[in-house]
């Protein structure tokens, strides 16, 4: 049986303790009342609670005081601010000390049990992420030679600060485990790391993903639904592959920005975030930007401080590191013994190109534990695993033109030899390459590889 959530509510008014406490119970929580926030920071020392409610004008000890007393402790609950004399300086300053949400007094059940089932839903993904996260150890950046040690140098600079960053890079360097580590790094660890890559959603969605909605905003809205700026409150909000963001979404992002509140779809008042945004790229923004395909004041915005995360072709100190992390990260999650490289197999590997850049290595490295037959991974295995020389479309001395000709020749090779191997079932395809199927179907368009004609070859 899974146990009940535990609330605290902090009043000074005996009518709404009494309310709230009712509602709670009603509803199958478990709930304690306090009407001092003295008595109440007493509570957290000896009790663990799951929510905490905190109204904000109390005497001896307002809301916002007990609030910033609770981030001072590091503590992880979330707490929602409740106050019948609100005004938007108020909620902003409760956002940026670290509060889960704002409501004004009266308080109606539905909304009161809404704003209770979004938050311990997004305490449980936060907690079931970090666990997995730690588990796998996918927050590490590996790294030996030279060139990563300008980057892991600028990045804990940048890091302290709330300065906006744009991390720039190919397809598969690693972009989002530097804003990861970014955020780890930060004052904001203690608060929510929020992904959204702009590519993998439709036009059409993307400002509900990013702002949320509220019920009955459109066709299919059937509750209030929070957004990443609001999930990522207090935290670090990651937007993947901006270059891909629809120009009319980016001039309401840009609003987001400049004024620090968002409006969620259907709403009609402004709701306040704290929120570090990052943002990543494998296109050049300048470049889209001076073309009119991306908005230049949004640029200046996104681009303040640029991190610059070198190919794995430049990092070739870093591949014999990268490998032993790999091959233990892979035998740990298949229950494997752990497999060793001879010299000779590193040797092959630090030739190859890598145009998938790390994400390859590792999908490389996985391949070649499935190969090996003994508890040594040899030259032979790695010849095999690797594509054919003919293949290596990033290769130097290739004559295919600029690097992103060469990419996007890679891309189209990759997708077309997945597809086969997986009888171009796009759902397995897409498992198999780390994308969403929205963004594969997307990148097949933009490449102008024919599914169509791919299943009639069959």
């Amino acid at each position: 049986m899974t146990a009940k959530a535990h609330l605290l509510i902090v009043d000074d008014e005996a009518n709404t303790l009494a309310s709230l406490l009712r509602a709670f119970r009603l509803a199958g929580y478990e709930a304690t009342v306090c009407d001092s926030a003295t008595r109440a920071l007493e509570l957290v020392k000896t009790q663990q609670f799951d929510l905490i409610f905190s109204d904000v004008v109390m005497p001896e000890k307002d809301g916002l005081s007990f609030l910033e007393d609770l981030k001072k402790m590091e503590l992880s609950t979330p707490v929602v601010m409740i106050s019948g004399q609100a005004h938007i300086e108020m909620a902003v300053r409760a956002t940026r000390l670290g509060a889960a949400d704002f409501l004004e007094k009266p308080l109606s059940t539905e909304k009161l049990l809404l704003t209770v089932e979004n938050a311990l839903r997004l305490k449980r993904l936060q907690q079931e992420n970090q666990q997995l996260l730690s588990r796998l150890g996918k927050h590490e950046i590996v790294w030996r030679g030279e060139a990563m040690r300008g980057l892991m140098s600028q990045l804990d600079r940048v890091a302290a600060s709330e300065t906006r960053v744009s991390i720039l890079g190919e397809t598969g360097t690693g972009k989002e485990l530097v804003a990861r580590t970014l955020h780890e790094r930060s004052p904001r660890r203690a608060g929510p790391f929020v992904t959204l890559n702009c590519a993998a959603v439709p036009a059409e969605l993307i400002e509900s993903e990013l702002f949320g909605h509220e019920k009955g905003a459109f066709t299919g809205a059937a509750a209030r639904h929070l957004g990443k700026f609001e999930q990522a409150r207090g935290g670090t909000l990651f937007l993947d592959e901006i270059g891909d963001m629809p120009l009319p979404m980016q001039a309401k992002l840009l609003r987001v920005l400049e004024q620090g509140e968002i409006e969620r779809v259907g709403g009609d008042s402004p709701i306040p975030v704290d929120v570090r945004t990052v943002a990543a790229t494998h296109r050049n923004l300048e470049d889209l930007a001076k073309h009119g395909k991306f908005r230049q004041d949004l640029y200046h915005r996104v681009h303040v401080f640029p991190l610059f995360i070198p190919p794995l072709r430049e990092r070739q100190e870093d591949i014999p590191v990268l490998v032993d992390h790999f091959a233990r990260q892979v035998a740990a999650q298949n229950g494997w013994k752990p497999i060793a490289f001879s010299p000779e197999a590193i040797g092959e590997l630090k030739r190859y190109a890598w145009p998938g850049n790390v994400r390859e290595l590792r999908n490389v490295v996985e391949r070649l534990l499935l190969l090996a037959t003994d508890e040594l991974v040899e030259v032979a295995t790695v010849r095999i695993a690797l594509p054919q020389p003919g293949t290596q479309v990033g290769a130097p001395g290739s004559d295919l033109g600029t690097l992103g000709n060469r990419v996007e020749a890679f891309e189209r090779e990759t997708i077309i030899a997945e597809l086969r191997r997986h009888q171009n079932n796009i759902a397995k395809t897409a498992k198999a390459l780390g994308l969403e199927r929205s963004y594969l179907y997307k990148k097949c368009q933009q490449l102008g590889i024919d599914l169509q004609a791919m299943r009639k070859e069959e």
